[in-house]
């Protein structure tokens, strides 16, 4: 009965919660993304059609130093429910749903209250970095599980010794599938957190109870028959390579730390407040244990994660923790008899109003024209976009005008939000207070995710490729300026591969480029030699004279773009279509198919 009431009071109401957010709506939109988010889709649909399941590929490029255990998981759900972006996104959502049970799991654990679970859990539900980089394909939400998983063993190891051998079995299997998500950071970190704890609470001989050997075979189980298969398909990069290759830039560091507390705000507010024990504490040796793990865990993620990608997404690894401080103290709190957060309440309330005053004032920019395609009214600056959020600072206050529903929504919120908020604590109702700050985030969040339906053409080729389907014939040229992943998402939606006009040079094994027009060919045949080693399908690679030798026979090219960037071409150039900043160009006019 205990049970029953307890799943009822906090379970189910965050099992509401991850169904609205996580497993509805945001399955289905927006449209793959350019970039990792598509280029991860390729690939396992390629190893769902081609039975390439040992070394990623995607348009006949090899992608041999990228762990699969993600693109594993789009490829069964493929195999379940057809190819869809929102099939891809299904891994995501069991994921998320996985770190938010784990944390629930390990609040109540660390702080022995089933009220300080659900907070850590309410936290990092109506974080915005897990919703945000939850829906998009990347490994970081699984590191993040993964690590969270391993971290709850070692706390068990260490509070319940008649189950060290299962605490420790978990913790290998935990590092073993992170090496297989994101590689050397999936076993380094959970190894560094959990010796620096021991460490600096003075209890390094606990190694010496650990059942390390059959911890170390479960490791090795999991980890090398992967390493095996790759080894017999003679793709030793992948034996090799520990970590995965850095695309894109770097975040400044000034700004990737700050970036924590934006992640999971404004509950960071009482993370921070967490890490003073005060004296009503009525366990103030455990509450230091518990600060100290998820103080060494945020600490390493951060430095790790500087010296290495350094991506917004990355810090996804700190959030459990930072989840985990404030949903103890929240539950701290609503068990006092007179609360401590009404200086927190103040601060929030005047950041939000402060926040709502930045939203009204963008509110006044008038709508655009309908039909107006979004990027005609961003700044003409990519220098900035190897940076996964860099597209922001494109923003003029004209192109706000397109977000009005979303800046309504969020206007409303912050208002209601952050007034309630302070109004309960002020009346000693950290419940309500709470539930009205989990309410505006909840708002917020679902605002967020109309603004980035609304950009979605800026970072998606998705428009340009379901309005062209209908048209392109199989025995035609399909060509994409540049490299593959600017126009991942393009080929997704097309189903088909693409050529790739002078892509730049990676350390992907990429064949030569092809030799002349007639060696460019789609082949799909799949043989039982051709699953272990490369896929049946070359590489598609051209240049500018190959191009142009194309471009004026009566065979129809359809060459993908940007307006800067588009080559120059004899004979008639045909725009068919333009979204995002892209477009999609051909030597031969629309005759109807096309649709824009």
């Amino acid at each position: 009965m205990t049970s029953l009431r307890t799943a009822k009071r906090f379970v189910f109401p965050l099992l509401g919660l991850w169904v609205l957010l996580y497993a509805s709506f945001s399955v289905f939109t927006p449209p793959l993304l350019d970039g990792s988010d598509a280029l991860t889709a390729v690939i396992a649909r390629e190893m769902v059609i081609g039975g390439h399941w040992i070394t990623p590929w995607a348009n006949g490029i090899r992608y041999a130093q990228r762990p699969p255990l993600l693109y594993w998981a789009v490829a069964i759900t493929f195999g379940l429910f057809d190819v869809s972006d929102w099939a891809a996104r299904v891994p995501l959502a069991i994921g998320t749903l996985a770190l938010f049970i784990a944390t629930f799991s390990f609040g109540r654990r660390l702080f022995h209250s089933p009220a300080a679970a659900f907070y850590a859990a309410l936290t990092l539900l109506t974080s915005c970095g897990v919703f945000l980089f939850g829906h998009l394909l990347l490994r970081d939400v699984f590191l993040c599980l993964w690590l969270t998983l391993a971290l709850n063993c070692f706390w068990r190891s260490l509070t319940q010794e008649k189950h060290l051998l299962e605490s420790t079995l978990g913790f290998a299997v935990s590092c073993a599938l992170g090496i297989l998500t994101q590689g050397f950071a999936g076993v380094l970190l959970p190894l560094v957190i959990a010796f620096l704890y021991l460490l600096f609470s003075g209890n390094l001989k606990y190694f010496a109870r650990w059942q390390i050997i059959p911890g170390v075979v479960a490791f090795l189980a999991v980890v090398l028959p992967w390493h095996i298969a790759v080894d017999r398909a003679n793709v030793r990069e992948a034996m090799v390579t520990l970590m995965p290759p850095m695309v894109g830039g770097r975040v400044p560091l000034l700004v990737f730390w700050p970036l924590l507390l934006l992640w999971i705000a404004p509950w960071s507010v009482f993370s921070l407040r967490a890490l003073r024990i005060g004296a009503a504490s009525p366990d103030p040796d455990r509450r230091s244990q518990a600060r100290l793990l998820c103080a060494l865990w945020i600490l390493a993620v951060l430095v790790f994660f500087s010296f290495t990608a350094r991506q917004e997404f990355n810090l996804l690894s700190a959030l459990p923790p930072m989840a985990l401080l404030a949903g103890g103290w929240l539950a701290e709190d609503e068990s006092l008899p007179h609360h401590q957060g009404r200086i927190a309440a103040w601060i929030l309330f005047f950041l939000g109003l402060a926040a709502a005053a930045v939203v009204a004032y963008l509110l006044v920019a008038p709508r655009p024209a309908p039909g107006t395609d979004i990027a005609t009214l961003l700044r003409p600056n990519s220098s900035h976009h190897a940076v996964f959020f860099g597209f922001l600072f494109d923003l003029t206050r004209s192109a706000m005008g397109a977000f009005k529903v979303p800046l309504w929504i969020v206007l409303f919120s912050l208002l209601v939000g952050v007034s309630a908020c302070l109004w309960y604590r002020l009346r000693d109702n950290a419940r309500m207070a709470n539930c009205f700050l989990a309410g505006m985030i909840v708002a917020i969040l679902i605002a967020a995710h109309l603004a980035l339906n609304i950009f979605s053409p800026v970072l998606s080729s998705a428009i340009l490729a379901e309005a062209i389907k209908p048209e392109v014939r199989p025995s035609e040229f399909v060509v994409v300026n540049g490299a593959f992943e600017n126009a991942s998402s393009f080929a997704f939606y097309l189903e088909r591969p693409v050529l790739l006009l002078n892509p730049p040079v990676t350390s992907n094994a990429a064949p030569p480029l092809a030799p002349c027009i007639s060696a460019v060919k789609v082949k799909t045949e799949v043989t039982v030699e051709a699953t272990m080693g490369p896929p049946p399908t070359p590489t598609f690679q051209i240049d500018n004279a190959a191009l142009c030798g194309l471009w004026q026979t009566p065979q129809r090219v359809w060459l993908w773009t940007t307006p800067q960037t588009l080559p120059i071409l004899p004979g008639d150039i045909y725009v068919i279509g333009r979204s995002g900043g892209k477009e999609v160009v051909s030597n031969q006019p629309n005759v109807g198919g096309a649709s824009f």
